[in-house]
C-alpha cells in the first residue's frame, strides 16, 4: 500500500529564528531531523526525498544515510519552503503520490503518517492530518496533481498552490498534537 507513496521532507531552511542549525538540535538525545525521518520511515514509506540546501551538513544525522533516503539539493533555498517542495516533487516517479512533512515537525507520530497515507490510498485523493479540525502535516499530494504543482510560482505556498489548482484536501482526524507543532525557536523544543 505504501509503495505508491514517496516522502518529501523539505529541510533547506536557514533556521534564522532558531539561531543555529535547528535540524541538528538535540531532542531527546538525537538530532531533531532524526525524529522526523523516523516517523516517515517507520510508517513504511519505501522512499524519502530529503530536500536540503547546498552544503547542508546533515550527514551526521544517522537516518540521512538510510538507503531509503535520497538527498535532493534545492540550489536556491532562499526562495522558500515551496521551492523545496517543488524540488522534491521533481524527483518523484510519474504517478507516485507525495507525502509532505516539513523537517522541523519532529513530533508527528508514525501512526499518523500511516493514517494519512491509508486514507489517501483508499479514497484516491489529497489528504491532510487534522487535530480537532485544525489542519497540519503531513499531507498527501496525489500523483495526478503534483505535476501541476511543479508549474506553480515558487514564491507561493503549497496551500495557495493547491487552492489555485482546485485540490480539495480530505481531513484525516488524528489525536496527534505533533501535526500542528513545528519548531521555529529553541523554546518550541520544550513546549
Amino acid at each position: 500500500m505504501m509503495a505508491g507513496v514517496t516522502g518529501v521532507i523539505p529541510a533547506a531552511g536557514a533556521s534564522r529564528r532558531f539561531g543555529s542549525a535547528k535540524l541538528l538540535a538535540d531532542l531527546a538525545g538525537e538530532p531533531l531531523l532524526q525524529h522526523t525521518l523516523r516517523a516517515v520511515l517507520d510508517a513504511g514509506l519505501p522512499r524519502v526525498i530529503l530536500v536540503v540546501a547546498p552544503g547542508h551538513g546533515l550527514d551526521v544525522v544517522p537516518l540521512v544515510r538510510d538507503p531509503r533516503v535520497s538527498i535532493a539539493i534545492n540550489p536556491e533555498p532562499e526562495r522558500g519552503m515551496f521551492s523545496s517542495i517543488q524540488t522534491g516533487l521533481g524527483h518523484l516517479v510519474t504517478g507516485q503520490a507525495a507525502l509532505v512533512l516539513p523537517a522541523d515537525m519532529p513530533f508527528v507520530r508514525a501512526e499518523t503518517v500511516s493514517a494519512v497515507v491509508e486514507r489517501s490510498v483508499r479514497d484516491g485523493g489529497a489528504a491532510v492530518a487534522a487535530l480537532h479540525g485544525r489542519r497540519g502535516h503531513p499531507l498527501i499530494i496525489p500523483g495526478t496533481v503534483w505535476p501541476s504543482v511543479l508549474k506553480q510560482d515558487s514564491g507561493t505556498t503549497l496551500k495557495a498552490a493547491l487552492l489555485e489548482l482546485g485540490v480539495s484536501l480530505q481531513e484525516v482526524p488524528v489525536d496527534d498534537p505533533g501535526v500542528v507543532r513545528d519548531v521555529d525557536v529553541r523554546e518550541d523544543l520544550l513546549a
